[in-house]
């Protein structure tokens, strides 16, 4: 049988991009497609409900408050759902290739699966100069602290459903893939990265493309590695 297999997209003034998305997802390995509409001020609510996607407000802003508010819709899900998938709704992700990213879980080898851009294919230009150079401290310091083997703190990735409410997520704002990767090595949870394409996002950045934004991010996420450690 398949695994019943859920997908949770955060978005926060994401019209250009979330319609492409949520209709690019492969229907027939997925039972629900989330919508979080992180404090949108443009149409996304209405695209991505349009293009076939289950839309839940969050209106206080934060990538994990987004996150934890399509958690908590899937925890009421009957039956719960074995894998659940997140995506960002800015289109720079793949989502055809969904079957890759969960295979791992299916298989057995692994609770957690990150979609690597790190050795993946990328696009010219589809990462800043300080995004890379973030992910790449930031992977160092988990393999200080935690001896993890990341590459990549990217948002696409799969987890099995029972892990990921026992891995109790706290962080509300951009601390919470790094939070989830951390707990993941310290608890002793199998995972494995697959490589994935990643290309432009559709419109602007809202953390890369802002200098306050990435120092933010990047305070939180290096403050989040020390924090649990």
């Amino acid at each position: 049988m398949k695994p019943i297999v859920d997908v949770i997209i955060p978005a926060f003034n994401e019209e250009n991009g979330v319609g492409e998305v949520v209709r690019e997802i492969p229907r027939a390995f997925v039972r629900e497609i989330i919508v979080v509409n992180n404090a949108s001020t443009d149409n996304t609510e209405v695209i991505a409900r349009e293009a076939g996607a289950t839309v839940l407000r969050e209106p206080v802003p934060g990538y994990g408050r987004a996150c934890l508010r399509g958690i908590a819709h899937v925890q009421l899900s009957e039956p719960l759902p074995e894998i659940v998938v997140f995506l960002d709704a800015d289109h720079s992700d793949f989502p055809e290739e969904i079957p890759n990213v969960i295979q791992p879980i299916i298989e057995g080898e692994a609770d957690l699966v990150i979609g690597s851009r790190a050795i993946g294919q990328r696009e010219r230009g589809s990462m800043t100069p300080q995004q890379v150079f973030g992910n790449w401290l930031a992977t160092r310091l988990l393999s200080i602290l935690y001896g993890a083997t990341f590459t990549d703190l990217g948002p696409f990735r799969a987890i099995r459903f029972s892990k990921l409410l026992a891995l109790n997520m706290q962080d509300k704002t951009y601390g919470w893939t790094v939070e989830m990767q951390l707990k993941a090595a310290r608890d002793g949870l199998l995972y494995v990265e697959v490589p994935v394409r990643y290309r432009r996002r559709i419109g602007f950045s809202k953390i890369s493309g802002t200098v306050k934004g990435t120092l933010l991010a990047g305070h939180k996420i290096i403050a989040t590695i020390l924090k649990y450690r």
